[in-house]
């Protein structure tokens, strides 16, 4: 071993040590382990940023980004809406989210299928109360398990596909992977519907300092349309597409009123009602209803050719708005901001807004023009609480974000543009299309968990430039030289998914493909088993997050640290192991050709 393979195991070594330690943040963790690198030359400086602009990189952004206007879509969640209201536990929720991304990453990239589902199980995890951390990491490993059905789900088995291609003039077909992919799969969907308990409980994402503001309700008024789902029908259908989450303070029709109205009170075209609820159950009742916001009609004319946005805040003791009415204060002629919503602790409101008195510490949701509201929340002395993000008017749900990632998939399926590409122009166009502002865009994205790929993958590439992959494959021909056929195939599946939390998976197959061959050519035996155990090992990273894009994709909604993954990875991967080599040997002979 020279001196430089010796630094770049030991920077490899203390970088996993600090991150089981625990105590310092991981981006943290990772700058230390390239700067590292840099000290001892094992990375040069002129690739020590390199990482930040490497594919991985940029497809872990872009997705965040997609999955964020996807959220706010609510396609898919209206998709499943009526399972939903049976997923009441995690017991129910987790190998319902698991079966569904495990089966569309089948026909689709397992990043994409993660990043469609992602949303429908952070609002479901709210709904419901069950942590985000119990759902959403089953999710990620059952992307990958989904992927190795078929030649397009994941990217090792069509990189295996080239390497057989230039290795015995023939490639892998598309469902050549099928028969031993489907058996993982489904041994591995059996043990998440229950393994998920390995995980630590009650772990919520990580929290911005605006959702540690407690608001119980927030009170709006909207108008029904005679075109809306529910008009004709009683207060009981209305609620029901709240899933019981949005009350009917009171109804306005012909200039009479009725408070609390009962279930069975029936809706017409016309009516005003004042609605109470979370800003996220008030805004899916919005979209669902069709129903119009009171303050969105002055908005409506300036929002073609203005863009605006929705901000929250508080209204501060020295605002003018104190003891004033919005109609009084003329908002919308003085100000071009209509009041949303509005939210005061400890009472149930069920005035009309335009008629409501504000007072000191009442919380208002606000819509505007984007250029103009930071001067008019100075002006009202409106405190703006800029770090809680406020879904209610920002958008009118659509199928925008799905078709534009349903296209990404499809360019990347059919090999017309490579995954980074295709994932960065769905971003960019989601943004062109306002399905998601800039802003929102930068808020979507985890900037720790970028930092943290972009500082080490220079730090595994200086594992290979240095020899230390060398190294490793001439350990393994070593001990594989005095194991049984089939002991053989295992240790090629094992070491794969050894190496591959530390290299892409990419650089995995490329690194063992051609090592595989050669051993099973040296043992005259054939090569397609042991080219398949390199296929399925690269593909089944559940060590890490650092190794799939998957894994890092929810590491920050989750909650996880670094020594989470291998609570449930470590079984699943054992699993992998037990069914996987068996059925390679099965279907894929080991006698040689």
């Amino acid at each position: 071993m020279t001196l430089d393979q010796a630094f770049a195991f030991g920077i490899l070594a203390g970088t996993l040590g600090l991150f089981a330690w625990g105590r310092l943040p991981y981006d943290v963790v990772a700058m230390l382990a390239l700067l590292a690198g840099l000290v001892t030359g094992i990375v040069p400086a002129k690739e020590a940023f390199s990482g930040f602009g490497d594919d991985i990189v940029v497809i872990v952004a872009a997705a965040l980004v997609v999955s964020a206007a996807v959220a706010r879509s609510g396609a898919v969640e209206a998709a499943m809406r009526p399972l939903l209201p049976r997923l009441t536990t995690a017991r129910s929720q987790v190998p319902v989210l698991v079966g569904a991304v495990m089966l569309a990453s089948v026909f689709t990239k397992n990043i994409g299928a993660l990043a469609l589902f992602m949303p429908v199980a952070l609002q479901l995890g709210r709904r419901t109360g069950t942590p985000a951390s119990a759902l959403l990491m089953p999710m990620a490993f059952a992307s990958l398990l989904g992927g190795l059905v078929t030649l397009i789900g994941t990217s090792p088995n069509i990189i295996v596909a080239r390497v057989r291609a230039e290795l015995l003039g023939t490639p892998f077909g598309m469902f050549d992977y099928a028969p031993v992919g489907i058996a993982v799969a489904l041994a591995g969907l059996g043990f998440l519907a229950f393994g998920w308990r390995l995980l630590p409980g009650g772990r919520q994402g990580q929290a911005s300092m605006g959702s540690a503001v407690s608001i119980a309700a927030y009170a709006t008024e909207a108008t029904l349309p005679a075109e809306s789902p529910v008009t004709g029908q009683d207060i009981a259908a209305l609620r029901a597409l709240s899933d019981g989450e949005v009350t009917v303070a009171a109804l306005l029709r012909d200039g009479r009123r009725r408070d609390a109205p009962g279930d069975g009170c029936v809706l017409d075209a016309g009516d005003r009602l004042i609605l109470a609820g979370a800003p996220e159950a008030l805004e899916a009742l919005v979209a669902r209803a069709g129903l119009q916001l009171q303050a969105e009609k002055h908005a409506a004319a300036e929002a073609e050719d203005q863009e605006m946005a929705v901000v929250e805040g508080v209204v501060t003791a020295e605002s003018p708005l104190v003891r004033a009415t919005p109609a009084g204060a003329r908002l919308g002629e003085r100000f071009g901001v209509g009041i949303l919503a509005v939210s005061r602790r400890g009472e149930r409101i069920a005035e009309r807004l335009n008629q409501l008195r504000l007072r000191a510490g009442d919380v208002l949701i606000l819509k505007g023009e984007a250029a103009r509201l930071p001067d008019t929340l100075t002006a009202l002395r409106v405190l703006p609480l800029t770090e809680r993000e406020v879904p209610l008017g920002r958008s009118r749900r659509s199928l925008v974000p799905i078709l534009v990632l349903g296209a990404a998939m499809a360019v990347v399926a059919t090999n017309l543009v490579p995954v980074a590409v295709a994932f960065f122009a769905a971003a960019v166009t989601l943004m062109l299309l306002r399905a998601v502002t800039p802003p929102e865009a930068y808020q979507a994205v985890d900037w720790p968990v970028i930092v943290l790929l972009g500082a080490l993958i220079p730090v595994s590439e200086a594992v290979r430039s240095t020899g230390g992959t060398d190294l490793i494959a001439g350990w393994l021909s070593g001990a594989v030289q005095h194991l049984p056929p089939i002991g053989a195939l295992g240790l090629i599946m094992l070491a794969a998914m050894a190496v591959t939390p530390f290299l892409n998976n990419a650089a995995t197959v490329l690194m063992m493909g051609p090592i595989a061959a050669s051993l099973a050519q040296r043992l005259e035996l054939s090569p397609d088993p042991f080219l398949m155990a390199v296929a399925v090992g690269s593909a089944c990273d559940f060590l890490t997050p650092i190794g799939h894009q998957c894994n890092t994709l929810v590491m920050g909604p989750g909650g996880y640290r670094f020594g989470d993954y291998w609570r449930l990875g470590l079984p699943l991967s054992c699993i992998v192991l037990l069914v996987g080599v068996p059925m390679i040997a099965l279907v894929w002979p080991l006698a040689g050709r």
